[in-house]
């Protein structure tokens, strides 16, 4: 059915019926029914900006543990630290991401840029779950508490912070562990 203006009310909006003025209609019997009151005409003063859902679909590349790439942009997985491929773990942890990904469209829900420029997004398998809370679960990613609110934390397996132990030390500002390994892989 077609909505008519008709009038306003005394407070200056502008009121609507859902069937037509009864001028249109000078012989009909059945009483025509009021709609309701509708908002005046947008003012750009008083609105509000709605952020629009940026989200990308797609097959997944993996770069890392908690690195993909869909349609050529770099997504880093929200809130987690899986261990860099020369680290401890850190092949284990790409091929793992790299098994859940595998023949799956990826939906990437965007929610920030990192100081790397990478696109940070919530990935979510076509089943619903969360790749960054898969990774945790399987104990080859962390939870990122800084940028996860610890989200994943309870997902962590006992022995992840130890055996991911350079991720970990990053996450604490203890860079030194990280750079004495670094100096120890060149030596090799």
């Amino acid at each position: 059915m077609f909505t008519y203006k008709y009038g306003h009310s005394d407070k200056g909006d502008e009121t609507f019926r859902d069937t037509p003025p009864p001028e249109l209609y000078p012989n009909r019997k059945t009483p025509i029914k009021t709609g309701k009151i509708r908002p005046p005409h947008f003012d750009e003063k008083t609105s509000e900006h709605l952020e629009q859902k940026r989200v990308l679909t797609g097959a997944a590349y993996v770069t890392d543990g908690d690195t993909i790439t869909i349609k050529k942009t770099q997504i880093r997985l929200f809130g987690i630290d899986a261990p860099e491929l020369n680290h401890p773990y850190g092949k284990k942890s790409k091929w793992a991401l790299q098994k859940l990904c595998k023949g799956h469209v990826i939906h990437a829900e965007i929610t920030d840029e990192d100081e790397y420029g990478r696109t940070v997004a919530h990935c979510y398998l076509p089943d619903g779950r969360d790749l960054s809370a898969e990774m945790v679960k399987q104990g080859l990613a962390i939870d990122w508490p800084k940028f996860s609110g610890g989200k994943y934390k309870s997902m962590e397996t006992l022995d992840a912070r130890k055996k991911l132990f350079l991720a970990d030390a990053r996450q604490k500002g203890r860079m030194h562990i990280w750079e004495k390994f670094e100096a120890k892989q060149e030596e090799n």
